[in-house]
């Protein structure tokens, strides 16, 4: 039977013979301009990219750098003293009546044969010390939370604008397409950190809720439909297709009712794969031992980084994951260590993982929070936040390994050599991935927006 057929009938299930007559020429113009995945189609880069992909291991709450990558010895050496410098006038200073200096409270090696200085809580990551690019002089525009992670995932504060991974999607499409281009798991920073915001709605981020801890709870809610036939689901999707294209048509142009149309294709294509790669039981033990798959401490983050190198090697070109809990404003002498303990050994595994599998030469790492720690203590036994100078890292992707970048002051607290920031972060993103960040734009309310708004400067000195 013809598709025009199968639509004829359909719709007459749906209201007779008018509607099918209102169908018939729409159709074939539905089928021709949306349903191709055209939204989503590889594009070619501005120039030569050194990453095809990225998997950014999202801290969130803001990790204690002087604690795990940023050791100072005159900061241990003041541990208990007053502060030699003074608290910002404006952040809030809840805690920190009569504060003092709080020195590292973990012990630090040199890893590798780079020399890295790491901390002790990070032993499975010190074994791939060689491969990190430590960045140790981040800066963001905000103390508060929501802000912070805002600028961080959008590149803007306050505004409502697309997350990076939208606009990593819409550059450069997918490389699958059976699967989205921009994957967020077990997402804890809110839909508007992970939206498309005025981009096309194909490009925002989808939500993995559940990662195989629950029995009888899926990663996708209603990713499959065993109740009624494939060949009847299609035929569904097409008459549901050609109806938003007849609405669409009279529109001239609506982005939301596009993003609909394509979004109803991809999750009728995502039903062939998406299944197979959100079930870990055809992965073997010594991959599961890898990750910590099973193990009290590591289960869940394993399962996510895992997860992550599935997509990544399926063709995702963004995953994000995301570990909640660095927010240490108390009891930082007991929590930081369980957190460490957590996070250890899946970010290794997923580096050795990818490595071994000739990935991270192409796929870039990134591991991070939205801002950092404080060097005096926050109720006596807590750090505050500080968007003044903090840790992140990056791996493989056209970076250079064994690395560090950056330098804050004594005290792990200002940026004072090699300052990156958010914008510049972005942009070198963005570059390794074979975008201009000034290039990468979209007119919306009458002016062009891009990720770096109007800064951002590529860190060249990172390169490999």
């Amino acid at each position: 039977m013809n598709r025009r057929k199968v639509l004829h009938q359909a719709a007459c299930g749906f209201g007779g013979l008018a509607l099918a007559a209102m169908l018939r020429d729409s159709t074939t113009r539905a089928n021709e301009s949306i349903g191709t995945g055209m939204a989503l189609s590889e594009k070619r880069p501005h120039f030569n990219a050194r990453a095809k992909r990225i998997i950014f291991l999202y801290m969130k709450g803001g990790p204690s750098q002087m604690d795990l990558f940023d050791y100072k010895p005159q900061l241990a050496k003041g541990d208990g003293s007053g502060l030699p410098y003074k608290l910002p006038s404006d952040e809030e200073t809840v805690g920190l009546d009569g504060t003092k200096l709080m020195g590292p409270i973990s012990s630090f090696s040199n890893r590798g044969e780079s020399g890295l200085l790491m901390s002790n809580w990070l032993p499975s990551l010190g074994k791939q010390a060689d491969k990190l690019c430590i960045l140790k002089a981040l800066q963001c525009d905000s103390p508060n939370h929501g802000v912070a992670e805002r600028q961080l995932h959008t590149g803007n504060l306050f505004d409502v604008t697309p997350s990076m991974g939208s606009w990593f999607s819409y550059g450069l499409g997918t490389e699958n397409q059976e699967l989205p281009s921009y994957i967020t798991i077990l997402p804890g920073e809110g839909p508007r950190n992970f939206s498309s915001a005025f981009l096309p709605a194909i490009h925002q981020g989808m939500a993995l809720q559940e990662v195989g801890l629950t029995p009888g709870r899926a990663p996708i809610r209603h990713l499959t439909d065993t109740s009624i036939d494939e060949s009847i689901q299609r035929k569904r999707v097409d008459l549901i297709k050609a109806l938003n294209q007849q609405q669409l048509q009279r529109l001239e142009a609506d982005q939301k009712m596009e993003g609909v149309i394509e979004s109803f294709e991809l999750a009728f294509r995502m039903q062939m794969e998406t299944p197979k790669l959100v079930d870990l039981s055809n992965e073997t033990q010594g991959m599961k031992d890898l990750y910590g798959i099973d193990q009290p401490e590591t289960n869940q983050f394993g399962r996510q980084c895992l997860l992550a190198r599935r997509f990544a090697e399926a063709g995702v070109r963004f995953v994000q994951v995301t570990l909640d809990g660095w927010d240490h404003h108390q009891k930082i002498r007991e929590k930081l260590p369980q957190l460490s303990k957590q996070c250890d050994q899946p970010t290794a595994a997923l580096l050795q993982d990818l490595e071994q599998r000739g990935l991270l030469e192409d796929t870039l790492v990134l591991w991070g929070g939205e801002f950092g720690r404080t060097p005096h203590a926050q109720f006596g036994n807590g750090r505050e936040h500080n968007p003044h100078g903090f840790t992140m890292w990056m791996a493989g992707g056209g970076v250079q390994g064994g690395m560090t970048y950056g330098t804050t002051d004594d005290f792990a607290y200002h940026a004072v050599d090699g300052a990156v920031h958010i914008n510049d972060l972005h942009a070198t993103l963005l570059h390794l991935l074979g975008i201009n960040h000034e290039r990468l734009t979209y007119k919306h309310h009458g002016r062009p927006f891009r990720l770096t708004d109007v800064a951002g400067q590529v860190v060249k000195e990172i390169l490999a």
